[in-house]
C-alpha cells in the first residue's frame, strides 16, 4: 500500500506549436471513468473543428484504471505518450486531453510523440498538485502533568495537531503519518509511563 501519492487538485492548460500544428494540452481532476469521459466529450465539443482530441487518464490511489486513445493519429504516437507523462509525473486522478489543429505539415512518428508529450507537460506545469499522505487519526488522552511531554514528542515529529481539548483531562486530536505512527505512540507510552490513552481511528489519505 502506498504511503503517499500526488493528487491533482486543479487542472490547467498549456499549448505548443510544432511546424504550424497547434497542440493544446488540457487537464482535469477526475475520480471515475464517467468523469473522465465527460471531460473528454466537453473538450471534443469545444474543439469540434480540430483534427484530433487524443487523451489518457489515470484513476485511483494505486492507479488501477488507465486508459488512452490516439483518436486517429498513428498508433502509439499520441495516447500512449500522454499516458507516459501521467505515469512519469506520479499524479493520480487525472485526465489529459491534447487537441491538435493540423498545420499542413506531417510531423512523422517521432515528431508526433514529442509534440503530444510536450503539450501534456506544458499543461501539467499549470496545474495545482497536492501530496496526499496516508495518516492515522488518533485521540490522545492524558493528564496535565504529562501534557508537556506529549507536546514535545508531537512537535519533534512535526505531527499535525488538529485540536486540543482541555477538560478534566487533555485530549489531543492528531494526524500521525502512517509510517511513523507506531514509533510515535510507543514514544508517548514510554514517556508517560503508559498513562496516556489512545483512541486510534481508521487510516485515511490527507
Amino acid at each position: 500500500m502506498l504511503d503517499s501519492y500526488l493528487n491533482l487538485v486543479k487542472g490547467g492548460e498549456g499549448e505548443i506549436v510544432e511546424k504550424k500544428s497547434r497542440f493544446i494540452g488540457q487537464i482535469e481532476p477526475v475520480t471515475s471513468e464517467e468523469e473522465a469521459y465527460a471531460f473528454i466529450e466537453r473538450i471534443k465539443k469545444k474543439h469540434y473543428d480540430a483534427r484530433h482530441n487524443c487523451f489518457a487518464f489515470s484513476i485511483g490511489e494505486d492507479m488501477p484504471l488507465l486508459r488512452f486513445s490516439d483518436d486517429g493519429e498513428p498508433q502509439g504516437t499520441a495516447g500512449k505518450p500522454i499516458l507516459e507523462v501521467i505515469n512519469g509525473s506520479g499524479v493520480h486522478n487525472i485526465c489529459i486531453v491534447v487537441t491538435r489543429y493540423f498545420g499542413g505539415t506531417l510531423l512523422g512518428t517521432g515528431g508526433l510523440v514529442r509534440a503530444y508529450t510536450d503539450a501534456s507537460k506544458e499543461a501539467l506545469k499549470n496545474c495545482e498538485i497536492k501530496l496526499m499522505q496516508r495518516i492515522v487519526p488518533v485521540d490522545i488522552k492524558t493528564n496535565y502533568t504529562d501534557m508537556g511531554k506529549i507536546q514535545y514528542i508531537l512537535n519533534t515529529a512535526e505531527v499535525n495537531i488538529v485540536n486540543t481539548d482541555f477538560a478534566e483531562d487533555v485530549t489531543f486530536k492528531v494526524e500521525l503519518p502512517a509510517h511513523m505512527s507506531n514509533k510515535i505512540l510507543a514514544d508517548i507510552t514510554e514517556a508517560t509511563g503508559a498513562r496516556a490513552v489512545f483512541d486510534i481511528h481508521d487510516e485515511i489519505f490527507g
